[in-house]
């Protein structure tokens, strides 16, 4: 057994809208773990403590949801007018991969406040009061995303009144603006179809809309799986053949959509595409007792994240809602009540959130401009991680 001495590693823990992640400035990390490769994700492997075969991250950051096993890693931008690059590693808490595939948007929402206070926003673009409009290069997905940061003194304002269903307390409000939010290349419906038959064997044939916005989604009807669409964690993480059968619908959603060749693939790929299932508005009780009324909101939605109910919305699926409802016929535009929008109040387990989207047809694809929501962000604590001196 090795004795080497533990290194420590500066590093800061935040929470960006309904997730958490240890935030890193590239050139904090260790010269090996500055490039992609086994050294970097051995590295963010053992700060967030997996794999951990008892699930609970227990000697690590994590928190042994797929919300609190993230990490970021920020650096001045590469990328004309823009001002910090962005990427983003979701690690597995039960295997030891680090899923580079694809954006978290709840933490966008600390990207801003994290680059304006590491010195990687030009001072010049900081008022001493106002709104700094942080141009963010997302990595993964190769989009820009914009971050509205209160400043208040010429520091990062994380205090305020904002309130975010699936969060216990009022914070400030950063909004943020994905740009072209369809992900990764080809067309936003990557099988031309607005609505498809996904066949799933052994678990029977649905109705799905698949889409790349945000990030790639399949959503299906919730009737059609046995579900209303208000069901909370407890519904869902408690069954596993069913938590079984999500997984094999979105395999085969994944080849469908042309992500993977092969459904065997879909292990090493879990961050996308996330699965979701939709159903008309509908009066319902959140998981913090909150009463949700129909009337308050356009559609339910529930969606999956690394394998289990997400207790609230990710970012990214938010967009892939959104841009879904403002494009008529698909499950979600129909759930809603198939009326045209330009955004989006939809029900989620903790609660409700809106989002704006718009979208337009041309020349017979559809493609997304914009998708705005609300988020908010403070760092939690902040110093170094201490990893073993032998973990790479």
């Amino acid at each position: 057994m090795s004795s080497r001495p533990q290194i420590k590693i500066p590093a800061t823990y935040m929470r960006g809208g309904t997730s958490k992640g240890v935030f890193f400035s590239l050139t904090d990390l260790p010269e090996v773990a500055q490039v992609p490769g086994e050294a970097r994700d051995s590295i963010l492997l053992r700060v967030i403590g997996s794999p951990d075969p008892y699930g609970q991250q227990i000697d690590g950051m994590g928190g042994a949801t797929s919300s609190t096993s993230k990490t970021v890693i920020l650096a001045k931008s590469e990328q004309p007018d823009h001002d910090v690059d962005y990427l983003f590693g979701q690690v597995a808490i039960n295997k030891a991969f680090v899923d580079w595939s694809g954006n978290c948007g709840n933490l966008t929402a600390a990207v801003g406040a994290f680059a304006i206070s590491k010195g990687l926003v030009d001072p010049a673009r900081i008022p001493e009061n106002g709104i700094c409009v942080v141009r963010i290069w997302q990595k993964n997905i190769q989009k820009t995303i914009i971050a509205h940061v209160p400043i208040t003194n010429g520091e990062v304002q994380e205090t305020g009144d904002f309130e975010l269903d699936g969060v216990t307390f009022p914070a400030a409000e950063v909004v943020i603006e994905f740009m072209d939010p369809a992900d990764g290349e080809g067309s936003m419906f990557p099988t031309g179809n607005l609505v498809d038959d996904l066949e799933v064997p052994g678990v029977g044939t649905f109705k799905a809309t698949m889409i790349n916005a945000g990030i790639p989604t399949i959503f299906v009807n919730a009737a059609d799986i046995g579900y209303t669409g208000t069901e909370l964690q407890k519904d869902i993480n408690s069954d596993a053949e069913a938590l079984a059968r999500f997984e094999t619908m979105r395999a085969y959603g994944a080849v469908k959509m042309g992500l993977i060749q092969d459904i065997a693939e879909a292990a090493a790929r879990q961050h996308t595409p996330k699965i979701a299932f939709v159903a008309p508005a509908t009066d319902y009780e959140a998981s913090s007792g909150k009463s949700i009324s129909a009337s308050d909101i356009d559609v339910c939605v529930r969606a999956l994240s690394m394998g289990k109910l997400h207790h609230a919305m990710m970012g990214t699926a938010s967009v892939a809602i959104a841009t879904a409802a403002a494009v008529p016929g698909t499950l979600v535009n129909l759930a809603a009540g198939g009326v045209e929008r330009d955004a989006v109040v939809f029900g989620h387990p903790s609660g409700t959130l809106r989002v704006g989207a718009a979208a337009a047809e041309v020349d017979g694809e559809w493609t997304a401009t914009k998708a705005v929501m609300s988020r908010s962000a403070r760092v939690l604590m902040e110093g170094w991680v201490r990893i073993p001196g032998d973990t790479f």
